[in-house]
């Protein structure tokens, strides 16, 4: 699926599921935690050139951060801003070290059969908008807590994010948005029920635009 404004302004992302968003540069997007423990993978790609993506190496290294805060910008794989956090209220800590969850992942925690997942939530998204690419790049996790210790080991604990949460994303170019509201159910990194959940979203024009 994918949606822009001039189709629409608010909508949801189907639990487990992905979509695609274009977005113009100063055009923000409203990702609500409208349950408080859904994680949501995120990707952007270069309206003028889908390999060019977003980079969390690059992130990390613009911003000196292992986290995404406010103010910060989500870099490219050129090393361009792509998008910029602007609003968030929620007590942070968007992960941007894990990979997104894949069928090896789902394999190693011993699910049987086929299980939707954050890599194939991508790739379907794009399909849907034309877009064919041969690889999966790292995703921004946002909501994930992923706490970092001293030593350098991690944990994946349930997201702090409150029901109601919600960050917003400023498109710094022209972007194609992935979303994947992930559907990991055998770790707690969707909460303690273990339960993906949907996501509210809205498109927002740019400031000083005519609504």
């Amino acid at each position: 699926m994918s949606v822009s404004l001039g189709e629409t302004a608010d909508l949801r992302l189907k639990a487990s599921h992905g979509l695609a968003i274009s977005l113009r540069r100063g055009e923000r997007l409203r990702i609500e935690n409208l349950f408080g423990t859904q994680v949501v993978d995120t990707w952007l790609l270069a309206g003028d050139d889908p390999f060019e993506h977003s980079s969390m190496d690059h992130t990390r290294s613009v911003n000196s951060n292992i986290f995404l805060e406010k103010e910060m910008v989500v870099a490219s794989s050129l090393r361009r801003p792509m998008a910029r956090l602007v609003e968030d209220t929620s007590p942070g800590r968007h992960d941007t070290l894990l990979c997104p969850c894949n069928a090896a992942i789902y394999r190693e925690l011993r699910c049987e059969g086929y299980h939707r997942s954050c890599t194939d939530n991508f790739h379907e998204a794009l399909g849907a908008v034309g877009i064919t690419l041969p690889f999966t790049p790292a995703s921004l996790n946002l909501f994930m807590n992923v706490p970092v210790a001293a030593d350098g080991s991690v944990e994946r604990v349930a997201p702090a994010s409150r029901p109601g949460d919600a960050v917003v994303l400023q498109a710094e170019m022209d972007v194609t948005v992935v979303l994947s509201a992930c559907p990991q159910d055998v770790t707690p990194i969707n909460g303690t029920e273990r339960t993906p959940r949907d996501i509210g979203l809205a498109i927002r024009p740019a400031r000083g635009a005519p609504l």
